[in-house]
Order: C-alpha cells, then sequence, then structure tokens
C-alpha cells in the first residue's frame, strides 16, 4: 500500500459498460450511480443558476445531463468513446457539447467555465496536478471546482479496493489503485498551487444500514443503497475551491 506502487489504473472497463451504466447491479458503476444520487443535489444547490459548467471525466452523463435539466450550460469530456455514446443517448435535453477529450489538455479557452467538475477522475489519472492545472486555466475568476475522491490510508484500502473487490460482482481489476488515492491535505497544496481555495470539505461513505447488509450478503448492489456526508474524511471526500482572482502584474 506504499504510494510508490506501481499498478496500472484499469480505465479500460468503462468502454463495456454500454447500458450497464444506468441498469446494472451486479457492477462497481451501481454504486457510482447512488453516489451520484448524493452528490447531484448538492451540487445543483450550490452551483449558480444558468452557470457555465464543465464535467471532466463525464463517463456516461448522470451530472452532466441532470444539470443541463436544470437550465445550465454544460459541456462534458471523457476518454471513452463508448460512454460519450450512452450520455448522448440520455442527454433529454439535447444540449450538452460533449467530447473526446483528455483532461490533461482540455478543448478550452481559458477562463470559459464558471464551474468546473472533476468526480471521481482525480484517482483514475497518473497526473492529477495536471488536469487540476488545466481545471484551473478553464475556470473564471471565482468560479467553483468541485471534487470527490478517496483518502489515502490502510481504512479506504480496506474499504474502497478489497471491500469492492469482496462484496460487488464483476468489479474490474484495479479499478482503483492505491498508490493514486490523495490525501486531503495533498490536493488542497495542488488546488493551491493553481489559485484555488478549499471553500468546503465533506466526509463521503456509504449508510450503514440493510441495504448495505444486503448488498455484502446478496451480492448485488441494491436499489436503495445510499451514500451520505460526514464529519469523517477517511475514506471519500468532496468538496469544491474557488478560484482566485487573476494575478496583478506590477
Amino acid at each position: 500500500m506504499e504510494r510508490h506502487s506501481k499498478k496500472t489504473i484499469n480505465n479500460s472497463f468503462y468502454d463495456q459498460l454500454g447500458e450497464d451504466w444506468y441498469t446494472g447491479n451486479d457492477h462497481p458503476i451501481a454504486l457510482l450511480r447512488a453516489e451520484n444520487a448524493l452528490r447531484i443535489p448538492w451540487i445543483a444547490k450550490t452551483i449558480p443558476p444558468s452557470s457555465a459548467v464543465l464535467d471532466i471525466g463525464c463517463g456516461a452523463g448522470f451530472l452532466t445531463n441532470e444539470l443541463a435539466k436544470k437550465g445550465h450550460q454544460v459541456s462534458g469530456i471523457d476518454l471513452s468513446e463508448e460512454s460519450l455514446r450512452v450520455a448522448m443517448r440520455y442527454d433529454a435535453t439535447r444540449s450538452v457539447d460533449y467530447q473526446l477529450a483528455t483532461a490533461y489538455s482540455l478543448p478550452h479557452p481559458d477562463e470559459s467555465f464558471d464551474v468546473v467538475c472533476a468526480m471521481d477522475v482525480l484517482e483514475h489519472v497518473e497526473n492529477p496536478n495536471q488536469l487540476i492545472r488545466e481545471a484551473s486555466r478553464v475556470l473564471k475568476p471565482k468560479g467553483l471546482f468541485f471534487f470527490h475522491t478517496f483518502n489515502r490510508n490502510p481504512l479506504s484500502y480496506l474499504l474502497v479496493i478489497k471491500g469492492v473487490d469482496w462484496c460487488v460482482p464483476n468489479a474490474p481489476k484495479n479499478m482503483h489503485v492505491y498508490h493514486l488515492f490523495i490525501k486531503p491535505k495533498e490536493l488542497e497544496e495542488m488546488c493551491e498551487s493553481h489559485r484555488m481555495t478549499f471553500q468546503t470539505l465533506l466526509g463521503f461513505e456509504p449508510r450503514f444500514s440493510k441495504p448495505l447488509w444486503k448488498m455484502v450478503f446478496q451480492r448485488r448492489v441494491p436499489p436503495d443503497f445510499s451514500f451520505k456526508f460526514s464529519r469523517s474524511l477517511k475514506t471519500g471526500y468532496c468538496g469544491y475551491a474557488k478560484k482566485r482572482g487573476s494575478l496583478t502584474l506590477i
């Protein structure tokens, strides 16, 4: 579980999901749907009306499509062409701008978005600092950068990696790798180095209730499985940072 582990993250499985993005309950993607059920209303409540929003690593459009329904001008980028096809099929507004692109070189001008989101993507890239640099570049001054990722410690390794392997069938090998998890202080330092200051930080964990135990024993993710915000940052955490104003030249 050392930071210098050389395991390679497996992002290729996203290309194979198809409709399971929205319907599968025997794959960890169902956990992502449950995470979004909590996160999306929180993000929608926090951002200003009629915002220009970019979702980095948008997948099949859980966040992008919902924000478009609420009247925001939304763009999404991802490296999975098949995931983007699913996202476009589920875009009820037919308004989201989906593009096949890398987070390391966003196809957008400087300071073009009010909100940039990186949900469940920072732990899937080898260079999160480069992603954050690009997020800051395309974010307007005083714009908001939303994130969700996993802390790096033995508990998060046990729950997020081993727990999913044990409890959820069809979990892809190396869907998460421990050395890519990010401690909150590390993420804060990366944001600060790119002129973004933490505003809110929330712990994120599953509800220890009947659906959780059903998942453990039945090896399916029940439709009522859910997450909650918490004070503890030991496993998952989310929040947002605000970009500081433009640099003043003297």
